[in-house]
């Protein structure tokens, strides 16, 4: 579907009943080792791609002037990489949500 230039929107359902978990983390991952994406169209369908999904696109998604602050930094890491590959550790250190730090 990439390659044929149509955007993959990638989220959990975060459903107690058929997926439990709501770790974006792992849906990272899972788009990268599972469905062999690059870390960068993982991130895409993660990020922009889901709030498009949901028609958000313009408030949330990507880091723009006048959209939500929703973000988080990372502890150090090597490179964008690194965040698909290395999981099952916790690579969160602050999390922003409408522009306060929580």
């Amino acid at each position: 579907m990439i390659d044929a230039g149509l955007p993959v929107a990638m989220a959990s359902d975060f459903n107690p009943g058929s997926s439990p978990s709501g770790n974006m983390q792992f849906i990272l991952s899972m788009g990268c080792i599972k469905y062999r994406m690059l870390p960068e169209e993982a991130i895409n369908a993660i990020t922009i791609n889901g709030a498009y999904a949901m028609g958000l696109e313009e408030e949330l998604g990507s880091i723009a002037v006048g959209k939500t602050a929703n973000i988080f930094i990372t502890k150090e890491i090597p490179s964008l990489e690194y965040m698909p590959y290395y999981y099952g550790a916790n690579k969160v250190e602050k999390v922003i949500l409408r522009g306060k730090v929580v």
